[in-house]
Formats: C-alpha cells, structure tokens, sequence
C-alpha cells in the first residue's frame, strides 16, 4: 500500500471512459456510449463509479470532463480510501426466515428501509429480500401474505455482503456491479458450516444513502 492508498482497480472498459473523457472534453454521456457502441444505461453504473471516485466530473448542461477531486496524493482521496464500512455502516434491520410475508411488507414500511436481511434460528445470514421482491411475489397471489418470506427471498450463498473491513469503495462497486441498494455487513460466524460453506453473523448494513452522505461530507470539508 503506498501513502495515497490502496489501488483501485478499473474494468478496461471503465478506462476507455476515462480515456475518452481526456480526449473529448467536455463529452456527454450519449457520445461516450456512441462511441463504445453501447447503449446509455449499459454504461450508467460506469458512470456512476468513476463520478463517485472523482476521475471523471459531472457538469449539468455540459457532459463529463477529467476529474479533479482524485489527482494523486489529494485530501479527498485520501479520506474516501481511507474509509472503512465499519466506520459508516447502520443497524440492521432483519427478519426471520419464516416470518410472514406480510410481516415483512410490514416492516419495510415501518423500518423505512428498501430491503430486508434475513435470518435463521441461529442468527445467521439467511437471505435478503426487497420491495421489488416482494411486489412481483404479492401481485396476483392471494395467498403471499400468510407465506414465509423464505420462499420470495434471495437466498445465502447468492446473497452479496461485505466485510467491516473493506473500504467503502469496495462496498461501492459490489452495489454498482449488483445493482443493489444496501448490502449486509457480515463476519464469520462460529455456527457449523452448512454443506462445507462457511456461515455468517449480520453485524450491520451498508446503503446508497451512506454512500451518497460520505461524498457530500468531503466535498464539505474540501
């Protein structure tokens, strides 16, 4: 690791933006997908991510243009590298695996939250289930209410989770990558290992609305 931080490393196609960014200034997301020969929501979370790390900025009425915020050794980079997902994750806000459909639509609501982690008796991670989840499920099904929510959610080992230990760049990426919303912070759990698979302790969660709370933070103090 060297004084600026640990490397990230970007997709090929991640730095042919870049690239053209440099080269085209100011260019406008539509003319980089032109370019590329990809749609513009193919290259959204592209977008997003090299916005996020500030290699590329983003003018309104203008288009993308070389980042500013990330020029080696800079304060900014050194804080957003720095950050770790046990420094900004939340509460978890968890279900048990046979919990009622109805009770989980429930406390979405009540809990505010886009998504919930499931669990089984041993507090081990489950699964996860979302809002998108449970709408395709509850639409036409008279019976989804009194299901459990262990027949709608996604389930461990598909589940994407994240160490307290990694950086929030990398939580991040696995939600750009994912196209998730939030992602459960686990640890190794004690508990036996279930078909040779390790098992996991939901310690907490991680958000977009996290994410997006840290950037405005350091451009405050910039």
């Amino acid at each position: 690791m060297s004084e600026e931080g640990p490397v990230i490393e970007l997709t090929a196609r991640q730095l042919q933006i870049v690239e053209l960014v440099k080269a085209h200034a100011p260019i406008t997301g539509e003319q980089i997908a032109e370019m590329l020969g990809l749609s513009r929501p193919t290259l959204r979370s592209d977008l997003a991510l090299l916005v996020m790390l500030g290699l590329v900025d983003a003018k309104p009425k203008v288009g993308y243009t070389p980042g500013s915020s990330m020029t080696p050794g800079s304060q900014v980079s050194r804080k957003l590298l720095g950050i770790k997902v046990k420094d900004v994750q939340s509460i978890p806000v968890v279900v048990r695996e046979n919990a009622s459909v109805n009770d989980a639509v429930v406390m979405l609501f009540m809990e505010n939250v886009g998504s919930l982690i499931v669990v089984d008796d041993e507090d081990c991670l489950s699964g996860v289930i979302s809002r998108k989840d449970l709408l395709k499920f509850t639409l036409g099904n008279t019976n989804a209410a009194s299901m459990p929510v262990s027949m709608v959610m996604t389930r461990e080992p598909n589940v994407i989770h994240v160490s307290p230990d990694e950086s929030v760049i990398d939580a991040a990426r696995k939600m750009i990558h994912h196209q998730v919303d939030s992602l459960p912070v686990v640890v190794e759990s004690k508990a036996a290992q279930v078909s040779g698979r390790s098992r996991w302790d939901v310690v907490g969660r991680v958000t977009k609305t996290i994410m997006t709370n840290i950037l405005v933070d350091l451009a405050m103090d910039r």
